[in-house]
């Protein structure tokens, strides 16, 4: 398995930090950092060698790339069908380039109203993390109802037709979707932990998985064991890991059925033992990325958040290690 951070800004101080903290690579998130999406909103094949290139020499690489979101196709507006052409045309840029997976951009602010239940948990020593409640959201969306309602039954229609047009370009090439569940996972949130599973039915592919965002798994209440063992089960055979292809590597406190939120904690803080959920996605094969995500806030901190970076790296480090002494 490879831990993985966040690339931020992509300096060359900042990859030297990862590099001598023993990170493994990168997922890059900021649509401005993917070479050619800044100047013309597609990805540049070359400029993209050419970052993956600079990364090698460091011992570093790109492991999941986040395209520019085609809101007006999600929202089904003029000028969406161009948006999902400059989609496609980023994906095949990015499989030639050598990037291994591309998240599908299919989320939308305005179809999770779990947004508006946010708010910032202070935990041991003072630390801080983001936290949801859902009576704050009910209570906020109350008070203000959002501007923007979307249908997300349509919503999902369109994804699916998304898929239609990505999956046959990443067959065609060595590439791999992926998609994040909603974040709250709310039954009414655009892909809510239901609809997350059925998109891999909806356009079945060997190419075609899951982000699995362990925290976001745990805040939906599931059993984090046994929902790895089932998602590792589907498309077994065809790859290790079944159809979890890469990870958010982050524990919480609490969850939506039980607590009526969470809190998002430091990985040694939370509710469930995270060496047990790497002890449980080896025994589903699985050997990808492990993307530290939704890091603390600590005092000191640096610009980069380099405390918390460096404290999640060595601590899963650590985890890897002790797993390599376990049957």
């Amino acid at each position: 398995m490879k831990v993985l951070m966040r690339e931020r800004d992509l300096s060359d101080d900042y990859i030297r930090f990862a590099s001598q903290i023993g990170a493994d690579g990168f997922d890059i998130h900021g649509i401005n950092n993917v070479p050619g999406v800044a100047e013309s909103g597609v990805a540049d094949e070359q400029g993209t060698k050419k970052l993956l290139d600079k990364l090698r020499k460091w011992g570093l690489g790109v492991y999941r790339v986040a395209p520019p979101n085609p809101i007006q196709y999600l929202l089904g507006r003029p000028g969406g069908d161009k948006e999902l052409d400059d989609l496609c045309r980023t994906l095949e840029a990015l499989a030639r380039a050598g990037v291994p997976f591309m998240s599908t951009p299919v989320h939308h602010p305005g179809a999770n109203p779990g947004y508006r239940g946010g708010y910032t948990a202070r935990h041991r020593g003072g630390y801080t993390m983001h936290a949801f409640s859902a009576d704050r959201m009910r209570r906020t969306l109350a008070e203000k109802p959002p501007e923007l309602v979307v249908d997300v039954e349509a919503h999902y229609d369109r994804c699916v037709k998304m898929y239609e047009r990505l999956v046959p370009i990443a067959e065609a090439y060595d590439i791999r979707l992926i998609m994040h569940p909603s974040d709250p996972p709310l039954p009414e949130a655009e892909f809510s932990p239901l609809r997350w599973s059925d998109i891999l039915d909806a356009v079945p592919s060997p190419r075609s998985g899951l982000l699995y965002c362990i925290g976001t798994r745990m805040e939906s209440g599931v059993n984090i064991f046994e929902d790895i063992k089932a998602f590792g089960r589907r498309g077994a055979g065809v790859r290790g890991g079944g159809k979890i292809f890469h990870t958010h590597f982050r524990n919480v406190r609490g969850t939506i059925p039980s607590h009526g939120g969470y809190q998002e904690v430091a990985l040694h803080d939370g509710d469930k033992n995270m060496f047990t959920i790497l002890q449980t996605l080896r025994s589903v094969g699985f050997d990808g990325g492990l993307q530290i995500d939704h890091l603390p806030k600590y005092d000191g901190e640096t610009p980069f958040a380099g405390i918390a970076s460096a404290y999640g790296v060595g601590y899963v480090r650590a985890l890897l290690a002790a797993l390599e002494t376990t049957a």
